[in-house]
């Protein structure tokens, strides 16, 4: 699986209807209303990178509301739920 962290920078009065617009969005797993200098930040989590041009540059850039965004790709994800879990299964690191 491949993901995707976007920056999303909006119209500010549309932020709740473009955050639902893109939550809708087939590869969008989760959007986030944030603070600081973007307003939302979508997690994109697809099989292949070319399946990322049809999420974010076909779909989420193009809704209505979107002014500009920045898509990051993990190399790697680090979750707290991750390693405790590996704990619990005793598996030494």
């Amino acid at each position: 699986m491949i993901t995707a962290i976007v920056s999303i920078v909006v119209e500010p009065s549309r932020i709740p209807e473009v955050a639902q617009q893109i939550v809708d969005i087939e590869g969008i797993e989760q959007v986030y209303s944030v603070t600081g200098d973007v307003d939302l930040i979508a997690v994109a989590r697809v099989r292949a990178h070319e399946e990322l041009a049809g999420v974010i540059a076909g779909a989420l850039s193009r809704v209505d509301g979107v002014l500009d965004t920045t898509t990051n790709i993990a190399f790697k994800t680090y979750s707290k739920r991750d390693l405790d879990a590996a704990f619990d299964l005793g598996i030494d690191g």
